[in-house]
């Protein structure tokens, strides 16, 4: 068996370059391991004494096939759709990194030069002009969520219920989510509390503003046992829209049933006027039938 082997790889090194390139190609991966039997300490100056077959087995301990791939840290020049802004560091693919980000431009090296040139305009867009301030990109998204936002305010049965700047605020956090401190908050008016609709205006880092419009719509009971009731008047409804057009089927067919006896019986008064009609025209009159009295005396 061994000498098979042999032949065989010493075949292999005879042919030429071109065949044999493939047996001579470096691994792709490393494999970490190490002796299961100890090698025994030698005396300074000699070499181990490595036994001919216990010494050669080995066992794995670490093979980087399998590892989890690192991931390549970069810092984003572009707003990039779900990764993040410019200035981020983001942590991706080396794949993704290499083939797409890097050589579109849309992310640099975290070098010592760029993680300070980033640093200085984040300070500049907290610090600076308001002219030389650009948007984040959290930022950007906030301002397109409150353009298609509407705040709905329930009005409360309390007679002290205001609508004020507090209120507004609160309410934001509650119905949509979003921090909104009084400061980048205004409103046309100082506080209301009739049922209407309205304005407010929200300031995204001091240079966005989006006009967001406000309801204040009447209190609605959100207890269970309204929302059964609420449910009970909807099915009650739903059984009237049903029953409606039976109603409206059953008067006109009564509708069409008294027109159409009222029809006989204007057929019938006819018949019977105009059969009186023939009679009283062939029947004579009495004068007519009555004989004239005679003056000759009867014939015994």
């Amino acid at each position: 068996m061994w000498s098979s082997g042999r032949r065989v790889l010493q075949d292999l090194l005879v042919l030429p370059a071109a065949l044999r390139s493939f047996s001579l190609t470096a691994a792709q991966n490393t494999v970490v391991v190490e002796r299961w039997w100890q090698v025994p300490l030698s005396k300074v100056g000699s070499p181990p004494r490595l036994h001919p077959r216990r010494h050669r087995i080995y066992k794995l301990v670490e093979d980087t096939k399998h590892l989890p791939k690192e991931k390549m840290e970069l810092i984003l020049t572009q707003t990039v759709p779900k990764l993040g802004g410019r200035g981020d560091t983001v942590f991706v693919k080396k794949s993704i990194g290499r083939n797409k980000l890097l050589p579109q431009g849309l992310a640099v090296y975290p070098s010592p030069d760029n993680k300070q040139m980033f640093a200085e305009e984040l300070r500049l867009l907290r610090e600076g002009k308001p002219e030389e301030r650009v948007q984040t990109r959290t930022g950007q998204l906030t301002v397109e969520y409150l353009k298609r936002s509407h705040l709905k305010i329930n009005q409360m049965p309390s007679d002290e219920f205001q609508v004020h700047k507090e209120v507004v605020c609160r309410q934001f956090l509650k119905k949509l989510g979003v921090v909104v401190p009084t400061n980048a908050l205004s409103l046309p008016f100082d506080s209301v509390k009739e049922v209407g609709d309205y304005w407010c205006e929200v300031t995204v880092n001091g240079m966005d503003t989006v006009r967001i419009p406000l309801s204040v719509v009447p209190y609605e009971d959100q207890s269970a046992s309204y929302k059964r009731q609420l449910k009970a008047q909807k099915l009650q409804l739903e059984a009237e829209e049903v029953l409606e057009p039976t109603d409206e089927e059953e008067a006109t067919a009564q509708a069409v049933s008294d027109a159409a006896v009222e029809a006989e019986e204007s057929q019938v008064s006819e018949d019977s006027a105009s059969a009186a009609e023939e009679t009283a025209a062939n029947t004579p009159t009495s004068q007519d039938t009555t004989a004239p009295p005679s003056d000759s005396p009867k014939k015994d």
